[in-house]
């Protein structure tokens, strides 16, 4: 897919450091981004790339596809539903996740 930025760069992963979650949160400002609308978010990030593992990007779209919630009153509540649907659509980043991730291939 072409991103609007590199999925491993300062703007996306900060080098690989970064996986998944980390990236959805750093895309808000907890002081001022609240209360937070899915569909603003999705508009403004919904085609940034987030890295799942060491093979696999997914989009931010892909990611809130996922969260059932229309908007949320502050980071827990975010934190809490992206990381939910992450789990559930099979996007959390753990450790032994390349082994899961090859064992669905």
């Amino acid at each position: 897919m072409d991103w609007p930025h590199d999925p491993d760069g300062e703007q996306g992963s900060e080098g690989m450091r970064q996986y998944g979650h980390a990236i959805l949160a750093k895309k808000i400002n907890e002081e001022t981004d609240f209360p937070l609308s899915k569909s603003e978010y999705v508009e403004e990030y919904g085609d940034h790339p987030v890295r799942i593992d060491y093979e696999t990007v997914v989009s931010v779209a892909d990611i809130m596809d996922n969260v059932d919630a229309e908007e949320f009153e502050d980071f827990v509540e975010f934190h809490q539903a992206t990381g939910a649907a992450m789990r559930d659509a099979g996007y959390w980043f753990y450790e032994g996740a390349e082994e899961f991730t090859r064992s669905r291939a």
